[in-house]
């Protein structure tokens, strides 16, 4: 049986100095596996997310969103997202399939509005950005759907002590015609973050990328409150 475990781990100092004396070898990852080696047992106890080791700026970006007031509890995160088009149909936006447009170049399914969304609830904990969160090469997610990205932000704003309470995209290009399926984009995208969503589009007047026909671009905004007591 595999099973995550959290640093750190803690052990009264003279046993854990005798059992570095009592082991001969040196291909051990860790204290408790020297502990175990030397023919002590380890008690595992239940975790707690918010219990997390600083390592990286991002890990630092956590912990003083974790211990810093924010008034009454609430704060505001932006995220954006650009896409330009790729030569296969088979769009995937805002979490909904459309067969007869053209994809969104990328590592992932190229949802521009999905991504955008992440960003937000990201910034909006200071938990850096889908970047950070999941790399721009990673093969386990090339083609991954959006829903995994979304999923996963939220899951990290629990980590931290946050929960969504809305959240607003905007999707800016010619096509596809968002009107007719927003409501099941809303509807969808409210299911993955767990808090309501609104979509709404635009055009940009012939102006720039998304103007010319070239991509599609999207700008969300996220209201999120802190539930540590």
């Amino acid at each position: 049986m595999l099973a995550a475990v959290q640093t750190p781990q803690g052990f009264p100092r003279a046993e854990l100095e005798a059992a570095y004396a009592s082991v001969a070898s040196d291909d051990h990852n860790d204290d408790a596996a020297v502990y175990i080696a030397s023919g002590r047992h380890v008690h595992p106890i239940t975790g707690e997310g918010n219990a997390f080791k600083i390592t990286t700026l991002a890990d630092l970006e956590r912990a003083h969103a974790l211990v810093t007031p924010a008034g009454p509890g609430f704060r505001i995160g932006s995220g954006t997202d650009v896409h330009a088009f790729g030569t296969q149909k088979g769009l995937w936006l805002a979490g909904l399939n459309w067969p007869d447009e053209f994809e969104l170049a990328g590592h992932s399914d190229g949802d521009s509005a999905s991504h955008a969304i992440v960003d937000a609830l990201l910034s909006a904990a200071g938990l850096g950005d889908i970047g950070g969160m999941v790399g721009t090469d990673d093969p386990q997610f090339e083609g991954a759907h959006g829903e995994v990205f979304v999923r996963e932000a939220i899951a990290r704003l629990r980590q931290a002590g946050f929960e969504p309470v809305n959240v607003t995209v905007q999707i800016l290009g010619n096509r596809p015609k968002l009107a007719p399926r927003r409501l099941e984009a809303e509807d969808l995208l409210t299911r993955w973050v767990g808090a309501p969503v609104s979509v709404s589009a635009t055009t940009t007047d012939g102006l720039g990328l998304m103007g010319e026909g070239k991509g599609i671009a999207a700008t969300a905004t996220a209201l999120i409150k802190s539930v540590v007591e």
